[in-house]
């Protein structure tokens, strides 16, 4: 017998290389269409997105499965980025928002699970460290 939450094919978790890239690839799909987002990441970010989503994919293979090949220092992209055009805390809130429906709505399971954990971290630690908002929790 099922029950009422397995209806269908169980989601798989984000615990395979592959998991990860389709999780990117439609994250990212939502991320382009928004109409505030999307201009962050084409325009002043200037991302290529045929190089940009195997790192994107190789940083949270890192963070979830313990793999070591993406090196890149995040803060300091983040930084230059807001050097360029001031990033708001409503940004990091969307950009949560659509990491979070994306994992619930495709995936399931303690990786997907401490990738939200992960995520909303990195959504505070960025706008923090960036002071969005005028907002300093340091003071």
């Amino acid at each position: 017998m099922m029950s009422d939450s397995s209806v269908g094919t169980p989601k798989p978790d984000l615990d395979s290389p592959e998991h990860i890239a389709a999780f990117v690839d439609a994250f990212y799909a939502r991320l382009l269409a928004d109409p505030r987002l999307a201009p962050i990441f084409i325009d002043v970010a200037n991302i290529d997105i045929s190089e940009h989503f195997p790192r994107i994919q190789a940083y949270w293979q890192k963070l979830l499965l313990g793999d070591n090949e993406y090196q890149r220092h995040t803060m300091n992209i983040h930084r230059q980025i807001h050097g360029k055009q001031a990033l708001r805390a409503s940004d990091f809130a969307q950009w949560l928002h659509y990491f979070i429906v994306t994992a619930d709505e495709g995936f399931s399971g303690e990786k997907t699970e401490r990738a939200k954990r992960v995520a909303s971290s990195i959504a505070a630690n960025m706008a923090k460290a960036l002071d969005v908002g005028g907002q300093r929790s340091d003071v």
